[in-house]
């Protein structure tokens, strides 16, 4: 099956699901203990739809300091936290700011729960991100000061992309909702669609590493080899603009999939970039099978949020100037 094909076939199958909803729990997860499948050529079947919801950090947070693993207790405590956070039995503990932020109520959020570690980061040891570089430092401050003069957008331009709907960054490691995405996989390539923003990665399966010259992109350029019964994907010539945690053109990503058996996808990402961090850095996630369909993440019809926002900006512009 060659890439048309492919994503031929990823559309006929998304089109199955034409709901606006995500299908976050997962009533037909397979068992853990349940052999890993293959496909025909044979390399491990990683299709179907993960959850990287986790109520783990992804740094370690300084309560849990030289600690890899939380007690019983702490792992309740963990996870009644996560899936009470925005209840209505706890708005009295909110402002109004973050009770209108959290949209009401505990309906709309699904954060996933805790995998018994205190961070996603296993490298460094410390689980903490490596410190910046006083260059990243600087041009971080840098876009900041550049962003100032548009807090009050004039155009959707000037803002970000994730709030256009365009783009959240290749990579997701948790988050408060959608979070799922689906894998297909064919002997040449492999496709990634992630329900977040509902972007498309098309993945060439070959041997060698990635093209030095490519054009860059907001997701990076992709390609993936097999090591044994993992695949590696080396990801390079990002565009920029979509900075991740300070990152920028220079970032170099190496995710790594396996299947210790049917339930779970096992998850590694390796951060590269010498003009941000004085050293690559590792994050690790198990990550179950939804039993259920991925359906479309219809952020950009309509984009209500973005016309408010402009729209509000106006609204303060204009007290600010009656108040003269």
């Amino acid at each position: 099956m060659n890439r048309q094909e492919l994503i031929l076939t990823v559309l006929a199958t998304l089109a199955l699901a034409p709901m606006a909803l995500a299908q976050p729990t997962a009533p037909g997860q397979i068992a853990d203990g349940s052999p890993t499948p293959h496909m025909p050529w044979g390399v491990p079947d990683l299709q179907g739809v993960w959850d990287h919801g986790t109520a783990t950090p992804l740094e370690r947070p300084d309560e849990y300091k030289g600690r890899e693993f939380l007690t019983a207790e702490e792992i309740a405590e963990t996870n009644v936290r996560a899936t009470t956070f925005a209840s209505s039995e706890r708005r009295s503990e909110l402002s109004v700011e973050r009770d209108v932020g959290l949209a009401y109520n505990q309906f709309w959020w699904d954060r996933g729960l805790s995998d018994g570690r205190t961070a996603l980061i296993i490298d460094p040891p410390d689980g903490q991100i490596p410190e910046q570089i006083p260059e990243a430092i600087a041009r971080a401050e840098a876009r900041r000061a550049a962003a100032r003069p548009r807090e009050n957008s004039e155009n959707p331009e000037d803002r970000n992309l994730w709030e256009r709907c365009l783009s959240r960054g290749a990579v997701r490691l948790g988050g408060a909702y959608n979070n799922n995405f689906q894998i297909f996989q064919t002997e040449d390539h492999v496709a990634i669609l992630l329900e977040m923003v509902h972007e498309m990665r098309i993945i060439p399966i070959e041997g060698g590493s990635a093209p030095t010259q490519s054009p860059s992109q907001w997701l990076g350029r992709s390609r993936g080899h097999w090591e044994g019964d993992t695949l590696v994907v080396e990801t390079t010539n990002f565009s920029g603009q979509a900075p991740w945690r300070g990152s920028g053109e220079n970032l170099k990503i190496v995710e790594r999939f396996s299947r210790p058996n049917g339930g779970t996808l096992r998850y590694e990402v390796t951060f590269e970039d010498a003009t941000t961090w004085v050293a690559p850095w590792t994050a690790a996630l198990d990550m179950p099978r939804t039993g259920g369909l991925l359906y479309e993440y219809a952020c950009h019809e309509r984009n209500y949020g973005m016309e408010n926002l402009l729209r509000g900006a106006r609204v303060q512009e204009t007290l600010a100037g009656s108040a003269r």
